[in-house]
């Protein structure tokens, strides 16, 4: 769930130096991270816009101590959609955040959208780059088993695919294996 919030705007390389942080400090518990909320902003610089991301993550753990004892197993117990609706209305976390969230933390069915998902999807015309974000969500919700690792595999290698050919600037299309799919 730190990992969620701390991806904003960065990319996991700075994540994984921030969360190294917070592990060195011995603060993974969401308690201990609470009780020692005015370190954040230290442990988590690596992962830029730190002063951001620290509200952010106080935010989220202010919910999350007062509504779950800051226990992931009490957090299970809801709802997919009142989970959804609990997190986005925590300020600093969009849809792709508790989403985020939801797959990798909660193990729910939730396809994540992010910005490669959205670039890939609109190169191939299967839906437009500024498509609302729940539907493309549901486009990939409905087209593949709704397993969470089918759609945790399914995002990491669009992932892949955004990072190694279908990038922002100069994508290597004639490369791509999503390319050489729709043009056979």
């Amino acid at each position: 769930m730190i990992g969620a919030i701390l991806t904003q705007s960065t990319n996991w390389r700075h994540v994984e130096r921030a969360i190294k942080n917070i592990k060195k400090a011995q603060m993974m518990s969401p308690r201990i991270l609470w009780q020692n909320r005015q370190r954040i902003a230290q442990l988590v610089k690596p992962s830029g816009f730190y002063r951001l991301k620290t509200k952010r993550l106080i935010a989220f753990l202010e919910v999350f101590i007062r509504e779950y004892q800051g226990l992931v197993r009490m957090m299970k117990r809801k709802k997919t959609a009142f989970l959804r609706q609990e997190l986005t209305a925590i300020n600093g976390i969009g849809y792709e955040t508790a989403d985020s969230i939801l797959l990798y933390a909660l193990k729910r069915p939730v396809f994540v959208v992010d910005g490669y998902t959205r670039r890939i999807g609109a190169r191939h015309n299967l839906y437009d780059q500024d498509a609302p974000y729940d539907a493309i969500r549901s486009f990939f919700e409905n087209s593949l088993p709704r397993r969470v690792k089918v759609y945790n595999e399914y995002h990491a290698l669009l992932v892949k695919i955004g990072k190694d050919y279908c990038r922002k600037n100069e994508p290597l299309c004639d490369a791509c294996p999503v390319q050489r799919f729709f043009s056979s």
